[in-house]
């Protein structure tokens, strides 16, 4: 018990050390998620828009901003209707918002560009 003790002496205050170290330097561990990773590296690759989209986006008054700003930032990727595996470029179906879904975009992810092919506006 004493040796439990002192263990947790030192945890407690190294834990809320390294908190607030971590939280100045705006560290997170969000990054590291599935989600998280196919969505950066998305936005971190060059654009290119199918016909269809095109029209879709246009239908839906949608610009490029807010695609990016909001739909793919802030979208969840449904890893159950998406093909992650497929080589040598994989396909994701996004959902925006998390939470009752309004729009669906389907993209190609491919090494230097990112290919999106469909955009539906489900409600």
């Amino acid at each position: 018990m004493k040796k439990l003790k002192f263990y947790m002496i030192g945890l407690v205050p190294g834990l809320i050390i390294v908190f607030f170290i971590l939280n100045k330097k705006g560290a997170s561990c969000s990054g590291y998620l599935p989600n998280s990773r196919v969505i950066a590296e998305t936005l971190s690759k060059d654009f290119k828009y199918s016909d269809s989209f095109k029209n879709e986006m246009n239908t839906y008054k949608i610009n490029e901003k807010f695609l990016k700003d909001e739909i793919i930032t802030n979208g969840k990727v449904d890893f159950d209707r998406s093909h992650a595996q497929k080589k040598p470029c994989p396909d994701y179906l996004l959902v925006y918002p998390k939470d009752n879904p309004t729009y669906e975009v389907t993209f190609e992810k491919c090494e230097e560009i990112v290919t999106l092919n469909s955009l539906k506006k489900l409600k």
